[in-house]
């Protein structure tokens, strides 16, 4: 190993300086290529977090609006119940010249007879 470096140090002393300083820049290049990718990466993985936090910190701003709404006695928003479905969902008749549908069979158990 020793008598490998002294060859390759003798081989770098034959060398012009020219071909010491292209060579040290294009190891420069490349390493510096080498980290700007890996910084890239970093930055898009960190917007990528950046994203999914603005999410979650809307999130925990609506449901503590809501924890302030519950405490001033506000009702809790949600589903309307089935009865204010119905009635919203009536529509009127059918068009005059539309067939009457005849009336739809009872589903369910028959009531018992007294």
């Amino acid at each position: 190993m020793n008598a490998l470096k002294r060859f390759w140090n003798w081989l770098l002393g034959k060398t012009t300086i020219d071909e010491q300083v292209v060579e040290a820049y294009q190891d420069g290049k490349k390493k510096v290529k080498v980290i700007t990718d890996e910084v890239k990466e970093r930055i898009a993985a960190v917007k990528e977090e950046l994203a999914d936090v603005k999410e979650a910190v809307e999130e925990v701003v609506d449901q503590a609006e809501d924890v302030v709404g519950a405490a001033t006695g506000k009702k809790r928003p949600g589903r309307k119940p089935a009865a204010k479905k119905k009635a919203a969902a009536k529509k009127p008749a059918a068009a005059k010249d539309a067939p009457a549908k005849p009336a739809a069979k009872k589903r369910g158990r028959p009531k018992k007879k007294k």
